[in-house]
């Protein structure tokens, strides 16, 4: 668990040429906020009326830049928040004393951009001084206007209209809102751009304390996740920021409000009244219930306010007298909000597919070191992995005949095979008991003691004894053996038990005598194996490879320009490319479409191989399917003659038994030959792009000598020899034609020197210009619309 700590709450005073000096001080260590109101002498003499407030807070921001600001208040809770831990920063005040500035800041100038801005270029800043994590930044930005929930992101083309509404939904992983859509975002450019795009959807609207009053609730979220790059890590982070800008309080006597502003006036009061008591019920150790579901702002914050995150509050006042009733209520708010505590912790999500790997690598290695200690005990011929159906039927062999005295031990090998021995055990054991008790059901009636309905049957037909029990009842038990029929004469009694236990020894013979038929057929098909794999693993195919990977390790360089005698004769009608082209393949290419011809040989044949194995493995394919029909006739064959089942264990015969070891084994050859020929399709791939570069490589080189032999004049020739301004291949030959400057570079080179921020302020003007450009097409088109409708 993390350690408790307090909200951070700072005070933003509005600058201002009517400042309220006399009524409004700062401490010495810009921390403590004064408040001093005269007293009404319309009162009276006897006035009780409370004329001085000190407020102590983390800081008090007067006069403070925006880069101040950002400093103090979001650059920690950033920072923090790619380690893991949940951030909030959250604008509270009047209408107009400075709440979207502090947030948004003028988006037309970067000088004075706000904490959001900022803080999506920390992020981005950061990310680059992590190599060792991946991390993906998602952002989403919603509004909570008149208590109705809308997606600024909406206008985007790829989200499309949204048929349901937006819900607040809990679950045990948090808060969330349903419906809202979140964006993926690799680049600062693309960050500021949807930043910009939900700004020019806000709803603001002018009355007399701010032009442009934003009359809703906003909260833009960052949503980090950080994975290390390292396979062996299978822990990850997540994190979001929510960046909250909430709509001014306002008196309405002042604002001047009405209409439809007035009904937004009421629904944004409403619900600061209810942030405020959820609050004030936050700073009070002793309340259970916090009333975070009154309105759906202090619903969808519920995670946000306290909890397991870093909060920052920045309160927006006034400093001019006019304000001062509205100045105390607001500070009031950020007193209260200090007495919150949370408890913010890292939030660590384990990779499921990671966790599974590391298992299988410490698995694998567990099973070296026990191979190393049977090793130095002499234990070679220890395994330990799971054991198949062939062995399994070989251990059940071994117990039957244990059972019949013809093997006098069972070898010990490790505990694996002593579980599966004490299983084949109660497997056997389960077989003799219904066994018996068949053969017990075809011979003899038996009666339940409990039956009162049958035992007065039997009484009725005289089958008692002297003693009145019924005949044949065991000692103890609580089923009575009937009179034997008459047929059964006393005389072949043993025999009967004789003829009951023939079943049980033949079967157990036959089970025994079936091992060795097996091994022998294993053998079989082991040896028709052999046959059937194709040499893909000998000495001269390890020797093609090794002479594949040196051939690709070659890189023919780039060759330098020709000595003017080896220049051919320039004329003054160039020949033809295919002519040119065969003539440079034998003289200054020749190595190089040597390289390209040896590669593609490599190729062909590594195809033939593939088109030879995928014969053969439809060769096998379609052995296992006759294998599969004669299977399904032995099997229909039982069923017609009457089939012998046992807890599930089925008797089969010998033939039936072969068969399914050959399926087996075909399948495990087919899955062999699958994935060698997988194997050479991967090595086609590398060998296919290996012969595309070369290719590449070989057509560059030709345009090059072509353009140097027979196009570029010859007073540019001097720029292209070695140590010159200019490399071979490096300009399109039109551009060293024409000596032109590349446009691109021009204007990249007049916005560094002309933006007076530098280079950290491009992407941020970029993202503004791409804005602006968006919607003034969408009004262009919208105007067009209009006038044909006209």
């Amino acid at each position: 668990m993390g350690t408790r700590k307090k909200v951070h709450a700072f005070v933003r005073v509005k600058p201002t040429d009517d400042f309220a000096h006399e009524m409004i001080r700062y401490g010495d260590d810009n921390k403590t906020i004064d408040i001093h109101l005269k007293k009404d002498i319309r009162r009276g003499v006897v006035n009780n009326q409370q004329t001085d407030w000190s407020f102590k807070l983390d800081g008090v921001l007067h006069d403070a830049s925006q880069d101040l600001v950002y400093e103090k208040v979001a650059k920690d809770v950033v920072s923090q928040a790619l380690d893991g831990y949940n951030g909030t920063i959250m604008c509270y005040g009047q209408t107009g004393a400075g709440k979207t500035y502090t947030m948004t800041g003028a988006t037309e100038n970067y000088k004075h951009r706000g904490i959001l801005p900022r803080a999506l270029q920390q992020v981005f800043r950061m990310i680059e001084e992590r190599p060792t994590y991946a991390i993906t930044v998602r952002v989403s930005y919603l509004e909570i206007y008149n208590e109705n929930l809308f997606d600024l992101l909406s206008t985007l083309p790829y989200v499309g209209p949204s048929v349901t509404p937006m819900t607040i939904v809990e679950n045990s992983q948090g808060v969330f809102i349903k419906g809202l859509s979140v964006h993926l975002t690799s680049q600062e450019e693309d960050a500021f751009s949807l930043l910009f795009e939900g700004e020019t959807n806000r709803i603001i609207a002018s009355h007399t304390m701010n032009k442009n009053s934003s009359r809703s609730h906003c909260i833009f979220t960052i949503y980090l996740e950080a994975h290390s790059r390292t396979l062996s890590e299978e822990k990850y982070i997540t994190s979001k920021i929510n960046l909250v800008d909430l709509a001014g309080s306002e008196r309405l006597g002042k604002s001047g409000s009405e209409g439809r502003v007035l009904k937004e006036a009421a629904y944004i009061n409403k619900s600061l009244s209810f942030l405020e008591q959820a609050i004030i019920a936050l700073g009070d150790q002793k309340r259970d219930h916090i009333p975070f579901r009154q309105c759906k702002l202090t619903h969808s914050l519920k995670d946000s306010l306290g909890g397991n995150c870093n909060m920052v509050l920045v309160t927006n006042i006034y400093g001019e007298a006019a304000q001062l009733e509205e100045t105390l209520s607001s500070l009031r708010f950020a007193s209260r909000m200090k007495l919150v505590t949370t408890e913010p912790a890292i939030n660590e999500k384990y990779d499921a597919e990671r966790m599974v790997k590391n298992l299988e690598k410490e698995l694998a290695l567990l099973k070296q070191e026990l191979a190393i200690h049977d090793s130095l005990t002499n234990r070679t011929f220890v395994t330990y992995d799971p054991m198949d159906e062939i062995q399994i039927a070989e251990i059940n062999s071994q117990v039957r005949r244990y059972l019949e005295g013809t093997l006098d031990e069972i070898d010990i090998i490790n505990l694996r095979q002593i579980k599966e021995v004490f299983n084949q055990f109660r497997v056997v054991l389960s077989q003799q008991e219904q066994e018996v008790e068949s053969t017990l059901r075809r011979k003899y009636t038996l009666i339940d003691k409990n039956d009162f309905a049958a035992i007065s049957a039997v009484q009725k037909a005289g089958l008692v004894d002297v003693d009145g029990h019924l005949v044949g009842e065991p000692e103890g038990q609580s089923f009575g053996l009937g009179v034997a029929p008459f047929s059964n004469k006393p005389g072949k009694k043993a025999k009967s038990k004789k003829t009951s236990k023939e079943p049980l020894s033949s079967s157990a013979k036959k089970e025994g005598a079936s091992s060795p038929v097996s091994a022998k057929d294993l053998d079989m098909v082991s040896t028709s194996k052999t046959q059937l794999v194709p040499s893909s693993k000998d000495g001269d195919v390890k020797d093609m490879l090794l002479r594949d990977r040196e051939t690709s390790s070659i890189e023919p360089p780039l060759s330098d320009s020709p000595k003017e005698e080896l220049r051919p004769i320039r004329s003054d009608t160039p020949p033809s490319k295919p002519v040119a082209f065969e003539e440079f393949k034998n003289e200054r290419g020749s190595e190089i479409n040597r390289i390209f011809k040896e590669n593609k040989s490599i190729l062909n044949e590594r195809r033939k191989r593939a088109s030879e194995t995928t014969q053969h493995i439809n060769a096998i394919k379609r052995e296992i399917d006759v294998t599969k029909e004669a299977l399904n006739f032995q099997k229909s064959l039982r069923e017609k003659q009457g089939e012998y089942e046992n807890k599930g264990l089925m008797i089969i015969d010998e033939e039936e038994f072969l068969l399914i070891l050959k399926l087996k084994d075909l399948k495990k050859q087919y899955r062999s030959e699958y994935q060698d020929l997988r194997d050479l399709r991967a090595e086609i791939q590398y060998c296919q792009r290996l012969v595309d570069q070369c290719r590449h490589r070989l057509l560059m080189e030709f345009d090059i000598w072509y353009n140097e032999s027979f196009v570029i004049p010859e007073d540019i020739q001097m720029a292209l020899k070695p140590g010159g301004s200019i490399q071979p291949g490096m300009v399109s030959t039109n551009r060293i034609v024409s000596l032109g400057e590349d446009d691109q570079d021009k204007f990249s080179q007049l916005q560094q020197r002309v933006l007076p921020e530098g280079h950290d302020s491009i992407s941020f003007y970029n993202a503004k210009v791409k804005t602006e450009q968006k919607h003034n097409y969408l009004k262009t088109m919208m105007g067009l619309q209009q006038a044909h409708r006209k």
